[in-house]
């Protein structure tokens, strides 16, 4: 299988980038034979469209409850996801007290696992890692099939804007580095992916995850737009996927629909927002709703949890725990949710290691 794929980098506008890898018209498929015992057998291989990313903003304006609708070309050629994860970024920002740059990383992050997750089935769990070299550090989130997504980001007061246009940065405070999915399907094994990062946008950098780890062409698009006390005032996404079978013509009349589109702050700032982004991909094309899902921030961390945490420490440390300190005081990185554990709770772990 050949892959070809471009990128092209571009500054992003109103502080906010999201990418869109438009199709490209042409997917080519040629037939090997090989003659294995018993007969010969036939395998296929496509040529993969070239990508060539796109700016688009997107801005979301329902309050209340998160969601994704999940969507099919009536065709079966093309499966579109709309996500608006306002609460859930929103939630990030104030769990973590994010400044402008790491909370616009970290929202797109989010939106980047939910989008994955919503891909997968069962009880999966989709942890992303965006392992940035410049001074945000690690972005790490974990999302699940059951629409909820934890995260957080290493350096949470990263706050660099354009002095001319007031554009939060992200992408050189990412730096080099991976992207890094790992998926955990219950099973005690799970499955690492990676791909370099591409422009530490994100958005780009999952675009580019699935051309080359999943061979799935794919439009993306994430964004976080803050007000102008840098509060979370719109996050949201899409994910549009040619499927299998899909003819050239058809990817033609997309990608040509795709690059039509009005701007998408137009689109999401009309009174539905999410019907107007989804006319505008779809056009006059029939489509099929499959479902729609809520999608919110939660954290599945306990006390117990982080007990069981201390109960694998040496008894030694428990005991310098308890009488140095006088207890213990854990807090979850992914939610700063704080655990205090007194004297008692400390006597009980040292008695259960005698």
């Amino acid at each position: 299988m050949t892959n070809l794929v471009n990128y092209v980098g571009q500054d992003n506008k109103n502080e906010i980038g999201a990418w869109l890898l438009s199709f490209l018209a042409m997917q080519r498929m040629t037939t090997t034979s090989s003659t294995m015992r018993g007969g010969t057998t036939k395998s296929l291989s496509y040529e993969i469209p070239i990508f060539v990313p796109l700016p688009f903003l997107f801005y979301v304006t329902i309050k209340g409850m998160d969601k994704i609708i999940k969507t099919i070309s009536e065709n079966g050629a093309f499966r579109a996801y709309v996500l608006d994860s306002t609460e859930t970024v929103r939630t990030a920002q104030e769990k973590h007290q994010t400044l402008a740059s790491s909370t616009v990383a970290l929202g797109r992050t989010l939106i980047a696992s939910q989008i994955l997750a919503a891909n997968e089935k069962g009880d999966t769990k989709i942890t992303v890692k965006v392992l940035g070299t410049s001074s945000l550090g690690a972005i790490i989130t974990v999302a699940d099939t059951k629409g909820t997504v934890k995260g957080y980001v290493q350096n949470s007061g990263v706050d660099i804007k354009k002095t001319a246009t007031g554009e939060v940065l992200v992408g050189p405070f990412v730096g080099n580095g991976e992207f890094l999915v790992i998926t955990d399907y219950g099973t005690g094994n799970p499955y690492h992916s990676m791909t370099p990062l591409v422009s530490g946008e994100i958005g780009e950098d999952l675009a580019f995850y699935l051309t080359e780890s999943q061979q799935t062409p794919s439009a993306v698009g994430l964004n976080v737009l803050l007000d102008a006390n840098d509060k979370v005032k719109v996050a949201g996404g899409f994910l549009l996927q040619v499927l299998p079978g899909a003819k050239e013509e058809e990817i033609t009349r997309f990608e040509k629909r795709i690059q039509e589109m009005p701007a998408i702050s137009t689109l999401l700032e009309s009174e539905n927002h999410i019907e107007a982004l989804l006319s505008a991909i779809y056009g006059n094309e029939p489509y099929k709703r499959l479902s729609e899902e809520e999608l919110r921030f939660q954290c599945d961390c306990s006390k117990d949890r982080f007990l069981n945490a201390l109960s694998s420490l040496p008894k030694s440390d428990l005991e310098e725990m308890r009488d140095e300190d006088h207890g213990a005081e854990i807090t979850c990185q992914f939610c700063q949710s704080t655990y205090h554990f007194d004297e008692k709770d400390l006597e009980e772990l040292i008695r259960d290691k005698s």
